[in-house]
């Protein structure tokens, strides 16, 4: 087992709350390698903490623990979840949507119930407000470090949350997708559209398509966008469509914040299509 413990919340860095995970995990073992993915996650963005996990994930060595803590429902009835991925990392999460991504584009070998009362940090019990401190990231430690093997955590699960995603799709000449995260310093729109579909109806660069984007079918995005190569094949303060580093289509302003100009977000209800645009 690799002893490395990567830990994701949306706590920021302005108290100990990610200090005193560690600090937990540090007690575990002070063998433990203990690193951060990010902790900030937007407050309670289940969304993004799920997208970031499998961004991030597979450039970590098979047998790294992730230990994710967006978990706006703590404290609740909602299960603790302790995963192993088809690349054979562990990740330890709320039940809530967080593995949505990992199984979509990564794959799950098992998902367990993790037995929380059994399984927390000792003095804790009277505590549910603190699951990062005194169940995932103590159960995270204990799996890198060997002291807690994967198949005692708890039953197998076969049924958990998942997040609704909006399926890239053709539908004859349009594209249909999801925006599946933000560029987040940049305001641009990522979306789970590969931009192969673009060749299949006739698209290339230079060319206009007519962009709709819509929450919960409510349309607040519609107009035709150039599909470019570089930001700088539009003026500045211009919208455009380009594909990114993932090969996937997505929509930004040049020099400018696309997601805060046309109040745009992501998750579920956010669709967005294209389709071809003769400009007149």
């Amino acid at each position: 087992m690799r002893k490395t413990v990567v830990f994701l919340s949306d706590f920021g860095s302005s108290d100990g709350a990610v200090s005193a995970m560690h600090g937990v995990a540090d007690q575990v073992s002070p063998d433990l390698k203990l690193e951060d993915l990010t902790h900030d996650i937007p407050q309670f963005n289940i969304w993004e903490a799920s997208y970031r996990l499998a961004q991030t994930l597979p450039y970590w060595a098979a047998g790294t623990v992730f230990v994710c803590v967006v978990d706006p429902g703590v404290g609740s009835d909602r299960k603790s979840l302790v995963a192993l991925t088809k690349d054979g990392h562990i990740v330890v999460t709320p039940d809530n949507g967080t593995l949505t991504h990992i199984e979509r584009r990564i794959g799950l070998n098992e998902v367990r119930e993790l037995h929380v009362e059994s399984n927390r940090l000792a003095g804790s019990q009277k505590s549910h407000t603190f699951f990062g401190r005194d169940v995932y990231a103590y159960n995270g430690a204990r799996l890198a470090s060997g002291e807690l093997a994967f198949s005692e955590c708890g039953p197998i699960l076969e049924e958990f949350v998942r997040l609704e995603v909006e399926e890239q799709r053709r539908e004859g000449d349009m594209i249909v997708g999801a925006i599946d995260i933000l560029d987040t310093r940049y305001g641009s729109l990522w979306t789970n559209i590969n931009g192969d579909l673009l060749d299949e109806i006739g698209v290339t660069w230079g060319d206009y398509l007519q962009v709709r984007i819509t929450k919960d079918n409510r349309i607040v995005y519609g107009y035709p966008l150039k599909l470019c190569k570089a930001f700088t094949d539009v003026p500045k303060g211009e919208a455009l469509m380009y594909i990114n580093s993932l090969l996937n289509i997505a929509v930004a302003l040049n020099q400018g914040n696309f997601a805060s100009t046309y109040s745009i977000g992501t998750g579920e209800g956010w669709k967005i299509t294209f389709s071809k645009y003769n400009m007149p």
